[in-house]
């Protein structure tokens, strides 16, 4: 009979060989390993091996499914109707262009909290480039400001994929862990800029070509009026909406409001509702600034509903795994390990979240995963600080480790026209520092602000 610890090795090794060797697609592979774990865990007989991964798999879905498809059509309709070059103008204009680096993290931390990563560098590193033809200097900066504002809210806060799936198996209130995850990602984006500073200062990377803007269209870019665009107050309300009520359901039940009220604020703050309001607001957006009728919308939300509904199967299939690793009692084993050898609980949860990261690659992955491995340990036996300074332990080390097996360093490489050595120097060192400043804030807000 395999122990705990082996059947987490062998797992662990078919994610790896399944997207790295094989290149097969990271929902397979993590069915794939869900199925292992059954298969080799003495607590699953043969014959339940299979409901058990689909029960956990929808268990995973009925928690995430409609958060994260509604936020994929946002951002789709945010990127589509211009609500989000609007929001990167006012940024650039407030900080001025001497600061624009500023303003371009401050872009990356806003827009990837509705918008996942990958789009939100899409969008944003034209802009840089269009900066750099502007100022003829500090193109090393703009992009890895990009990235430190946008790689740190993808990590931390909801409603991307990883933190959502976190709150969830952590069973963290939704509107407490974007507070919080917000809270700490500032000092993680401020890190990450002040490294850019540095770096762009030992590395002199010019602008070259890539496929996607011309020089010629990005000085045009750079001249490009605004008077087509979204006010600023209409393209923000699609990302503040959702957070003022959720917020609003937690701030009632902190404060044991009951009645009317409480109802009240649970219904519009049930994240659901609140992003499904939200993307109302985004449609709107975008029939009124590109004239769409009813019909037409229809393409737009089909690609991101199409969108959204891979990263959901990926997210999903990520959360099946990790249960099906609770059911072999790996978590068990790990916690009378760590226990064992004195390791705290944070610490445990960041060195998983590198763990997971550096073997496969995927920061969402890792989050999903570890938090499952880490739920028994801090559910049955809670820590003396809040169970959401764990996910934020988690997320900080899932952006530790990102090389050539994370999708993120190939489109910052791509797009920015990096060589994959300057692309080493810049991106992976990037995210590593910010991953060891949320720990290191983490552990402090533990105990300085415990919030039990």
């Amino acid at each position: 009979m395999l122990s705990p610890l082996t059947i987490l090795a062998i797992a662990i090794a078919v994610v790896f060989v399944l997207i790295l060797r094989l290149r097969i697609n990271a929902f397979i592979a993590l069915i794939t390993a869900a199925t292992t774990v059954g298969l080799l865990s003495p607590n699953v007989g043969l014959e339940e091996v299979m409901p058990s991964v689909a029960q956990e798999f929808g268990g995973v879905c009925a928690s995430i499914a409609i958060v994260i498809g509604l936020a994929a059509l946002i951002g789709q309709c945010l990127m589509e109707s211009g609500a989000a070059d609007k929001i990167v103008r006012v940024f650039v204009r407030a900080l001025g262009e001497k600061r624009a680096s500023l303003s371009l993290l401050t872009s990356g931390y806003v827009l990837s909290v509705p918008v996942f990563f990958d789009t939100v560098f899409y969008l944003l590193v034209p802009l840089a480039r269009a900066m750099r033809v502007r100022m003829g200097k500090n193109y090393l900066l703009f992009l890895m400001a990009i990235s430190a504002g946008g790689a740190v809210t993808h990590s931390m806060v909801p409603p991307t994929p990883g933190p959502l799936a976190m709150a969830a198996t952590l069973e963290i209130d939704l509107g407490v862990m974007i507070l919080v995850g917000a809270i700490i990602a500032v000092p993680m984006s401020l890190g990450g800029w002040l490294f850019g500073v540095l770096r762009d200062r030992q590395i002199d990377v010019p602008l070259r070509e890539t496929q996607g803007l011309t020089l010629e269209e990005l000085e045009e870019l750079a001249r490009k009026q605004e008077k087509h665009l979204p006010s600023f107050f209409m393209a923000m309300l699609p990302i503040v909406l959702p957070v003022v009520l959720i917020a609003s359901n937690t701030l009632t039940g902190a404060l044991g409001i009951e009645g009317s009220l409480r109802a009240l604020t649970a219904f519009l703050g049930n994240p659901n509702l609140a992003l499904l309001a939200s993307a109302g607001i985004g449609l709107a957006l975008l029939a009124r600034h590109k004239g769409y009728s009813l019909a037409q919308l229809a393409g737009p939300v089909e690609s991101a509903l199409a969108s959204g509904g891979l990263i959901i199967l990926i997210t999903a299939a990520g959360g099946s795994f990790g249960k099906m690793l609770v059911r072999a009692d790996v978590g068990t084993v790990i916690g009378q390990a760590s226990q064992e050898f004195g390791v705290p609980i944070l610490l445990l949860a960041f060195l998983l979240g590198t763990l997971l990261k550096v073997a496969q690659g995927s920061g969402t992955v890792a989050m999903i995963t570890v938090s499952s491995i880490m739920a028994p340990l801090v559910l049955d036996t809670p820590p003396g600080f809040h169970v959401v300074y764990v996910a934020c332990a988690i997320g900080s080390g899932s952006m530790v480790g990102s090389w050539m097996n994370d999708s993120g360093f190939w489109v910052y490489k791509q797009m920015s026209g990096l060589t994959e050595t300057e692309a080493l120097q810049t991106w992976t060192p990037l995210l590593a520092v910010m991953g060891v400043i949320g720990y290191v804030v983490t552990q402090i807000a533990a105990v300085i602000a415990p919030l039990t």
